[in-house]
Order: structure tokens, then sequence, then C-alpha cells
């Protein structure tokens, strides 16, 4: 998809019955309006507006320089 990164978001949770930490992950599609985006790349997203049916987080920030994220009504 155009426009679109795929962010892979890890935590670590704790074990309801054997207190053990295990790891857990979650897949986002976020909005890259630049798409300057590439593999590997450490990037921050927060919450917009929905801009299409499974996008409804924008790339702010990408290895700490901030990205435009105007475009869809996020002020970073």
């Amino acid at each position: 998809m155009d426009k679109t990164v795929t962010v892979l978001v890890d935590r670590r949770v704790m074990h309801p019955l054997y207190k053990k930490f295990i790891r857990r992950s979650k897949k986002y599609a976020a909005h890259d309006e630049e798409n300057v985006c590439k593999v590997g790349d450490t990037v921050r997203i927060i919450e917009c507006p929905p801009v299409s049916r499974r996008k409804a987080w924008a790339v702010v920030a990408r290895n700490g320089e901030a990205v435009d994220a105007s475009a869809v009504g996020v002020s970073a």
C-alpha cells in the first residue's frame, strides 16, 4: 500500500498464573505521508482520525527526526 507503514510494537507482560514475563506484539498500520520510512526504522506514531479502514495512526517521528503529519490532521 502506498503511504502506509506497518509498525510492530513489542511489549512484555507478566503471565497471570506462572508470573513469568512473556513477549506480546501487535502490528499497527500507520500513515506515512511522505513515504520516507524504510524497514528497520524506529518510528513514533500517534492516533489520528481514520485515514482508511485499517489506518488510524500516523507517523510523527522517524529515527528521532520529526516527520510532517499535518496532511491527516495531526499536530505533533
